[in-house]
């Protein structure tokens, strides 16, 4: 297991596309709190399962991109405790090519000074699809969080590094699902989507080999300064 092997004592996900490749359901996010996960953000399908709105208000381990607008769903930050240190987990959704939202520069300022009040160690998952959008919200709140992983896109970048202020960052921490197709959907209706414009249905990938991508960062507990980050991606598992 990946998290005996590193040494892990926290584990955070996006959970997003993580029932059927579209959206996240009660028992989605209990099966993956009961295979070791400990905490859950998401993005800009969080709510593409409309009954999944009633157990975002009541979990406290599953958070939205808190710019979005205040009377949404749920909440975007939240905090849990690991190994006896008070994490607290910030999500945010990028502007640049994703659907209207807050700005994503105010949002983590308010939140991250509320979080800070209780916690030095700060993940944050900036949920965007321009690169230049993740690296200008990583270095506005370098020395502020602990750690800031990308998501959306759906393939790992290899940037891994420690910005000047201690803050571990890497623009996108990569999907993990199945290898064939593209980005995890099944090929034949995107190529289509692609060569004539036909907007069918995607569907999952069901066959063929899977992919397992993350990173693991080591924080500091008293400063909340990362001291190390590594990219993990396992390939061709069953």
């Amino acid at each position: 297991m990946v998290r005996d092997q590193h040494g892990v004592h926290a584990t955070i996900a996006n959970g997003e596309n993580a029932a059927g490749g579209f959206g996240l359901t009660a028992q989605t996010a209990d099966e993956m709190f009961a295979d070791g996960v400990d905490f859950i953000t998401s993005g800009n399908h969080i709510y593409d399962k409309r009954d999944f709105k009633n157990y975002l208000e009541s979990s406290d381990r599953v958070i939205r991109p808190a710019n979005y607008p205040p009377s949404a769903p749920g909440r975007g930050f939240g905090y849990f405790e690991a190994d006896g240190v008070t994490v607290g987990v910030l999500n945010l959704m990028g502007r640049t090519f994703m659907p209207p939202v807050d700005d994503p520069f105010r949002a983590a300022d308010e939140a991250v000074g509320q979080i800070r009040e209780r916690t030095n160690v700060v993940i944050l998952d900036m949920h965007a699809e321009a690169t230049s959008e993740k690296v200008g919200i990583a270095r506005y709140l370098d020395g502020r969080v602990s750690a800031i992983y990308g998501t959306h896109t759906h393939v790992q970048t290899a940037d891994e590094h420690i910005l000047p202020g201690g803050t571990a960052y890497i623009s996108d921490v990569g999907m993990t699902g199945p290898s064939e197709g593209v980005i995890g959907m099944e090929q034949t209706a995107v190529l289509d989507r692609f060569t004539v414009g036909i907007a069918d249905r995607f569907s999952v990938q069901k066959t063929g080999p899977k992919q397992f991508c993350a990173a693991v960062v080591s924080i500091d507990r008293e400063t909340g300064r990362a001291t190390d980050i590594k990219r993990i991606f396992q390939r061709n598992l069953a």
